[in-house]
């Protein structure tokens, strides 16, 4: 459930009689024409099927989570725990102290996985109800109209129950089914499942075996569906529309001061209209701040000469986000200097797609990049060791100016599948399906002194986000220019555009 918010009795006006009388009168009807359903709606139930395959003969408690507050009685907008979100179809803002339960149901040996599901969410209370005005959380003068159990149905295609109901269906045969709650997403719904099973006699459901629903619904996120794939897809194309009206605006950005808070907002713009809105928060880095890996602040300027990293991605109405990133030049000409490690990089990232494949491990793509970068900065000097004592496990020394890794798992969440086991995640092989970043970096800090004068305070990344095919991969956001006579053409189109 969500966060409690503090009282008020300062702010609430007593409602009178007279008003509780006069408020539900001469509304119009509720359409009673149902929603569509969702279109992750024809992909859900079979997620729900692998997940019981997964625990037969379970009860397996999924929460969406609750509001939490961001500042006394104001809420985050909120946000569905990821694996509810892909189990149930709901995304955006839906659906806050939501639970979706999958029941087994004429389990035998013959059909050990049977099971059915349904949602537990608060309908719209009707009209009536003190909820409809007085309820600042939930109520439909306060937040919109809620959708009804039909509603609601409708667009999920699963059976629905009011919230309300829950603690009985929770109860109902605890003594003796193993019930497995996602622990993270909701903490009184797991107060609740740990007290029942506490109170069991004969379930042997651990806080263990918690955890390994959730290694496990990370794990099965690792390999993405054709709706998964599509809606990656139309992140990336989000971005890149982004990205776009980042560098239409970058002559304003410079001229306004604090530019990188403009640069933040116009992508922020975009995200917001494209899609639910960012992903994570943007990184609009400029100078020297691009050698700070998650520089979020963005309360620098902006100046002609220095380089913009900008990190950033749009998240769809169905969660999904791109992650890419671009390192752009402020007057849209690369230096030699910023165009000497600019080319660096991107040589590295062209052996990590390389390394793409199936059958190559996810750990090839980093091996494969950074061997590239520990290169150049060997050819430039700045290696004290030869390139191989460096990539060896005794070395690591090209750390200083590459520290992170080059790839992440990449889905409804922007760091997917984290909790996924290593031999799953970092040391497993490549599968069709699975959508990663590659993402190599260069990082010269302005007060390493190790680097050369004219090179230090050059920061460049380049992330594209890659979807694994069966003899390859394709680069999903390939659409954002990344060769460097490529990016200066593009931004000087844009400006020409733009300017008339």
């Amino acid at each position: 459930m969500g966060e409690e918010q503090p009282k008020l009795p300062n702010r609430q006006n007593p409602f009178s009689e007279a008003f509780r009388e006069f408020i539900p009168t001469e509304w119009a009807p509720y359409d009673s024409e149902l929603p569509a359903a969702l279109p992750a709606s024809a992909w859900t139930a079979a997620r729900r099927d692998a997940l019981a395959r997964t625990f037969p003969g379970e009860r397996l408690v999924i929460p969406a989570g609750g509001l939490k507050v961001r500042s006394n009685d104001c809420d985050y907008i909120f946000r569905p725990h990821s694996a509810f979100a892909w189990l149930s179809g709901l995304g955006a803002d839906r659906e806050p102290d939501a639970v979706l339960v999958i029941e087994p149901v004429d389990v035998t040996d013959e059909n050990p996985t049977g099971h059915a599901d349904t949602l537990y969410f608060k309908p719209r209370a009707p009209r009536t109800d003190p909820e409809f005005y007085a309820d600042a959380r939930y109520g439909e003068m306060w937040v919109g109209q809620r959708e009804s159990l039909a509603e609601m149905e409708s667009m999920t295609a699963l059976p629905c129950a009011p919230i309300a109901d829950l603690p009985a269906a929770l109860e109902k045969g605890a003594d003796s089914v193993q019930m497995r709650v996602l622990r993270d997403a909701d903490a009184a719904i797991t107060t609740q499942i740990d007290e029942l099973r506490a109170a069991a006699t004969t379930a042997t459901s651990t806080v263990d075996m918690d955890d390994e629903l959730q290694v496990a619904l990370s794990t099965m996120r690792l390999v993405k569906d054709d709706f998964e794939a599509d809606q990656m897809r139309e992140a990336c194309r989000a971005t890149a529309a982004g990205f776009e009206a980042v560098v239409a605006d970058l002559p304003e950005a410079v001229r306004r001061g604090r530019g990188e808070r403009w640069v933040e907002g116009i992508f922020g713009l975009h995200a917001r209209h494209h899609g639910n809105g960012v992903g994570y928060d943007s990184i609009a880095a400029g100078g020297d701040h691009a050698n700070t890996l998650h520089w979020i602040r963005n309360d620098g300027d902006l100046r002609d000469g220095d380089l913009l990293l900008l990190d950033a991605g749009v998240e769809l109405d169905s969660l999904y986000t791109a992650d890419v990133t671009r390192t752009l030049p402020v007057n849209g000409t690369f230096s030699p200097e910023q165009r000497k490690v600019y080319e660096a990089v991107l040589a590295a990232q062209a052996a990590g797609f390389a390394a793409c494949k199936p059958g190559n491990k996810f750990s090839d793509v980093h091996a494969a990049a950074i061997a590239v970068v520990a290169q150049y900065l060997y050819d430039w000097g700045l290696l004290p060791v030869t390139p191989e004592e460096a990539l060896s496990p005794e070395g690591g020394q090209q750390r200083r100016w590459m520290v992170h890794g080059t790839s992440h798992h990449l889905g409804i969440d922007v760091h997917d599948c984290a909790q996924a086991r290593r031999e799953d995640y970092g040391s497993a092989e490549l599968k069709p399906g699975m959508v990663i970043t590659v993402e190599p970096g260069i990082y010269l800090k302005a007060t390493d002194l190790l680097v050369p004068k004219e090179m230090r305070g050059i920061g460049v990344r380049i992330e594209d986000d890659v979807l694994i095919t069966e003899d390859g991969c394709e680069v999903l956001s390939a659409m954002v220019p990344s060769q460097p006579d490529e990016v200066e053409a593009w931004m000087a189109g844009i400006w020409k555009d733009t300017r008339g």
